[in-house]
């Protein structure tokens, strides 16, 4: 029912709130996430373009966010080491340009045109310690102070996670141990560890990211900022996802363990083991699976049935 005006016209009691389009500009287009991303945008008809300037080139990074015009950024660049973060041992430079310098610009660039920056980051920055002890069930907060200091990899990040507590416009993503359904990929954990000759077997904090990929872009659409555990609620150990590869995939699959001292010979930087708190999470997004169910109904039973097909 109308009311009635002045000059006899008729306005709607309640006109509903006009939603803003959506334009996400992503970096990491090579990279595995920022892939990943793309084809979730390009799936849902949210218009995106992928940044091409590098991060540390602050006059590229301006040309490309005044060219696309985003209403969000979403940052999957950066610098991991190929093939793994040993390499970032011995280039240390290359590593804190991108990791650090690059993601500082990026966000100061966004928060200077008022855009939320999501920035896909790292939960590989706490170990297991005498107040989060191995197998308690207790996870590391937000809050909580990063304490792991064994790679140089994950001091970049734990340095410039801090640094981004500064930035109002930033939505600081812990991710941890990849996974998803694509098991040829060689960045997902399930591939690498089959792959290993030996594998230790310790409880982890993981992402599976065909679940909580889709949950970062409605945290955008929700302008969702802070730090956030991006880790599927509770743990799981490297034998316990090799059983569910030999049930699902492989019936003649076979692994041999090794200890954390016998690991320790064969690379060059400690790794990072704990279990992230995900209370904050999990009351945003109550219908989020733990990663034991995640990982059955994302990522095995999908590649069991196909190679069934």
């Amino acid at each position: 029912m109308g009311t009635a005006t002045t000059n006899g016209s008729a306005e709607q009691a309640s006109a509903p709130v006009p939603v803003p389009a959506l334009k996400f500009l992503i970096y990491g287009r090579t990279g595995w996430i920022g892939g990943l991303l793309g084809g979730l945008c390009a799936a849902r008809g949210i218009p995106f373009a992928y940044g091409a300037g590098r991060l540390e080139n602050r006059a590229q990074l301006e040309a490309d966010i005044d060219a696309a015009a985003p209403t969000h950024v979403f940052n999957a660049a950066g610098v991991t080491g190929r093939p793994n973060v040993d390499w970032c041992e011995t280039h240390r430079a290359e590593t804190i340009r991108a990791n650090v310098v690059g993601t500082l610009t990026l966000a100061d660039i966004c928060r200077g045109r008022g855009v939320l920056l999501i920035n896909y980051a790292t939960g590989c920055i706490f170990e297991y310690d005498a107040g989060h002890p191995l197998g308690s069930g207790v996870g590391f907060k937000e809050e909580d102070t990063p304490n792991f200091v064994g790679s140089f990899y994950s001091k970049t990040k734990a340095m410039v996670e801090e640094l981004l507590k500064n930035y109002e416009n930033v939505c600081t993503l812990r991710v941890r141990m990849p996974i998803s359904s694509d098991l040829s990929n060689p960045r997902n954990f399930i591939t690498k560890i089959t792959r290993y000759d030996k594998v230790v077997n310790i409880p982890n904090s993981m992402t599976v990211l065909d679940e909580l990929l889709p949950i970062s872009i409605e945290m955008a659409k929700r302008n969702l900022t802070g730090i956030w555990n991006f880790t599927n609620p509770g743990v799981v150990s490297h034998n316990e996802i090799l059983e569910m590869y030999r049930d699902y995939i492989d019936p003649g699959f076979s692994w041999k363990n090794f200890n954390l001292e016998e690991q320790a010979k064969v690379i060059v930087a400690p790794r990072s083991n704990n279990e992230l708190d995900q209370t904050k999470l999990k009351r945003e997004f109550p219908e989020l699976l733990s990663i034991k169910e995640s990982l059955i109904k994302y990522v095995f039973e999908p590649n069991c049935k196909a190679s069934k097909a």
